[in-house]
C-alpha cells in the first residue's frame, strides 16, 4: 500500500497525459479498461479532461512520491458545465471522431456520448447542482486517499458557495456506495447508475 509522501494539488495541463491514463486504468467499474477501448483517450475525453480544462479550480490530483496516482474533478454547476462543453468541447471531438466506428467493447459508450451528449436529470441538479468524479490507481486505494481527495473537493465546492453535489456509481461497482455513505452522501436514485448526493 503506497501511502507515504502524498500531496493533493491542483491539476495542471502537464498532468493531462497521466489523467487520461488513470481514467483508462479505472474505467471498468474501477478496474483496468485498456482492453475495452480501441483508443486509450476515449474515457478521459468524457470523464476527466474537460473538467481539468474548463473548471480547473475544481480539478485536483494526488501525487505520491512525485507520481500522480489519482484525481478528483468536479463541475460546480452541472448545467453551466454542460453548456460550456456543448459550445467548446464536444464539437471538436465530434469532428475528430466522426468517421470512427466502435472496435472494442466500450467504444460505443463514449462515441455515442460525444455525438449526442447527455444531460443530467433534473432531479439531480435541482438539489445537488454540482457533480464530481474520482479515480485512484490500485496502489493508493484503501489507503485513506479517497477520503482526503473528496474532502478536499467538498471544501473547494463549499468555498465557492455550492449548495449540493452528486455523483454516479457504476452498477457493477455498488460496493463502493458504503464508502460514499460514510462520507456523507445519501442515495438519490438508481437508473443507469447509482446516484448519490450530499448537501453542502
Amino acid at each position: 500500500m503506497m501511502t507515504n509522501h502524498g500531496v493533493i494539488r491542483p491539476a495542471t495541463t502537464a498532468d493531462y497525459p497521466t489523467l487520461y491514463r488513470i481514467c483508462l486504468l479505472t474505467a471498468n467499474a474501477g478496474s483496468d479498461a485498456s482492453a475495452l477501448y480501441s483508443d486509450p483517450d476515449y474515457p478521459g475525453q468524457r470523464f476527466v479532461i474537460p473538467y481539468a480544462r474548463f473548471v480547473p479550480d475544481f480539478a485536483f490530483v494526488l501525487a505520491v512520491d512525485g507520481e500522480v496516482m489519482g484525481y478528483v474533478v468536479a463541475a460546480p454547476d452541472t448545467r453551466v458545465f454542460e453548456a460550456t462543453l456543448r459550445a467548446h468541447w464536444w464539437p471538436a471531438l465530434q469532428a475528430k471522431y466522426q468517421p470512427r466506428r466502435p472496435d472494442a467493447a466500450f467504444d460505443e459508450n463514449i462515441l455515442a456520448a460525444i455525438r449526442q451528449p447527455d444531460t443530467a436529470a433534473g432531479q439531480l441538479v435541482a438539489h445537488w447542482p454540482a457533480h464530481l468524479h474520482i479515480n485512484l490507481l490500485p496502489p493508493v486505494q484503501r489507503g485513506g486517499w479517497g477520503r482526503k481527495l473528496i474532502e478536499h473537493e467538498l471544501t473547494a465546492l463549499r468555498a465557492a458557495g455550492v449548495s449540493g453535489v452528486h455523483l454516479g456509481v457504476s452498477l457493477q461497482n455498488e460496493q463502493v456506495c458504503a464508502f460514499y455513505q460514510r462520507m456523507g452522501f445519501s442515495h438519490i436514485v438508481r437508473s443507469n447508475a447509482i446516484y448519490m448526493g450530499q448537501l453542502l
